[in-house]
């Protein structure tokens, strides 16, 4: 609340360089910040009375929308990419999907490499569990092992985190 929207009999009041004004009628501290050509501004309004300080309000919520973007330009939005596999996969076809998890890891993605089972492969997770070790391993240059391998549901999935992104931060 800001200026003749604070509706409270009396309020504190904390000038604009930071110091006690003390306990005083709203009308009168609304007439000490008119006269500095600066906002009334409500600062704890479920304090007992409502504390108010004298500010730029303007400049103030520049000053805020500019921190926010400026939090907002630092952060890395981490993405995960989803390889999928199956238990009986081709030679050429698993070296593909290990380049694939190799330019992901080095763009500082994660990778959640997954294998799903069918029928009756389900009795075979073992083979699963190993396909799983031999691609943690052969991308262990650029990525290392956030969540071992686990079952869920028909598949069973591992999750790798990029190096380049864990050695950015």
């Amino acid at each position: 609340m800001i200026n003749e929207d604070i509706r409270d009999a009396e309020i504190r009041l904390i000038d604009s360089d930071g110091t006690q004004l003390g306990i005083m009628p709203s009308s009168k501290a609304l007439g000490l910040a008119s006269g500095k050509n600066m906002d009334l501004v409500k600062i704890a309004p479920l304090a007992k009375p409502p504390v108010c300080k004298i500010m730029d309000y303007g400049k103030h919520m520049f000053e805020l929308s500019k921190k926010e973007k400026e939090a907002r330009r630092n952060q890395k939005i981490v993405t995960v990419k989803e390889i999928w596999l199956k238990p009986a996969i081709e030679e050429h076809d698993f070296n593909f999907k290990v380049k694939n998890a190799h330019k992901f890891l080095k763009d500082g993605d994660k990778v959640k490499v997954s294998v799903r089972f069918r029928g009756r492969e389900l009795n075979y997770t073992s083979a699963g569990i190993e396909m799983l070790k031999k691609f943690a391993e052969i991308v262990s240059e650029d990525g290392s092992v956030e969540r071992a391998p686990k079952m869920e549901g028909r598949s069973m999935t591992m999750i790798l985190n990029s190096k380049a992104a864990a050695a950015s931060k």
